[in-house]
């Protein structure tokens, strides 16, 4: 099991980066250590920007540097940094188009006990409406490594969502098949299309290789991409598979799955089935724990493909 959360990964990418690029800056608001960031700020005090509580400066102080050509990265708890903080990432950041990357850290429901008012399960909805503004959610460290080694090469605005634990890989090590902006093909398969972003990915994964054995084949399309959405695959999928489902840690309403069902239904109208987190305040209890309850596991994946499947005989 993988020790290593993907928040930490992006801590190490930029300490390696930054040795020779003293153009990375890294922004907290009182939030080093839950971004696993503390090592980046004492490795390199002179790049780093302690805002303290204050989202909403932290945003705007990032925007300021990225203005004056450095290469911004803010992180702060997911459900802070897209509600707080909503009009700066609109304004300073997107329509002023600066080289901000937005790191949400402990996304979706990992803050677990804490309750709706540290969930982020709207996040992905709000920042995706706004123009210029890029939303990724990698699945893994792995991919996590590769998209972050990819965003330091541009200069456009980006959202990055990230969960608070350790999760399994869904890649190997020297193997992470990576295309910025294209999702990644997990599995092959013609009967039904998984669709999936962030940590339902392995889930995902693990429910193809579940129905392989009921003889139903399994599409599995990784959607870290979640904006620019990867059209040409989702249209792909539903002209080549029976119908799709999309999974993830979000609001049902505006994230990816709400994404995937327009596109079908404008160029290849299917069956799109979403799964995800109820329009209601969510349970309390530890991340899956309350993936469990809401049957987005493999479980929940496998008996939502048969029901599809026997429906479309």
């Amino acid at each position: 099991m993988n020790k290593i959360a993907n928040r930490q990964v992006i801590c190490d990418v930029l300490i390696e980066k930054a040795k020779e690029d003293k153009d990375i800056v890294v922004l907290c608001s009182d939030s080093r250590g839950s971004a696993s960031l503390a090592e980046f700020a004492s490795t390199y005090p002179e790049q780093f920007v302690e805002v303290g509580i204050a989202e909403q400066n932290l945003v705007s102080i990032s925007a300021g540097l990225a203005k004056c050509g450095k290469k911004s990265f803010a992180a702060s708890p997911a459900c802070f940094l897209s509600t707080r903080s909503m009009e700066q990432c609109k304004v300073d950041v997107a329509y002023s188009n600066t080289n901000v990357k937005l790191i949400g850290i402990s996304g979706g429901v990992s803050y677990g006990a804490l309750g709706m008012t540290h969930h982020s399960a709207q996040d992905i909805a709000a920042l995706a409406s706004i123009p210029n503004m890029r939303v990724y959610l990698p699945s893994d460290r792995l991919q996590t490594r590769a998209l972050i080694e990819n965003l330091l090469k541009d200069e456009k605005p980006a959202y990055i969502r990230v969960g608070r634990n350790p999760v399994e890989d869904v890649y190997e090590e020297g193997n992470v098949p990576f295309k910025m902006d294209e999702a990644t093909v997990v599995s092959e398969g013609s009967d039904v299309t998984i669709i999936a972003s962030g940590e339902m990915v392995k889930a995902a994964k693990d429910a193809a290789a579940e129905l392989k054995d009921s003889g139903i084949s399994a599409r599995v399309l990784d959607m870290y991409c979640v904006k620019p959405i990867d059209e040409a695959a989702v249209i792909k999928a539903a002209k080549e598979t029976k119908a799709i489902i999309t999974i993830e840690e979000h609001s049902g309403i505006g994230g990816m799955g709400s994404m995937v069902s327009q596109i079908v239904a404008a160029n290849e109208p299917k069956k799109v089935i979403n799964l995800s987190l109820p329009d209601e305040p969510v349970i309390t209890g530890k991340s899956q724990e309350v993936f469990d309850y809401y049957a987005l596991n493999a479980a929940g994946i496998v008996k939502t493909a048969m029901e599809l499947i026997k429906n479309e005989e």
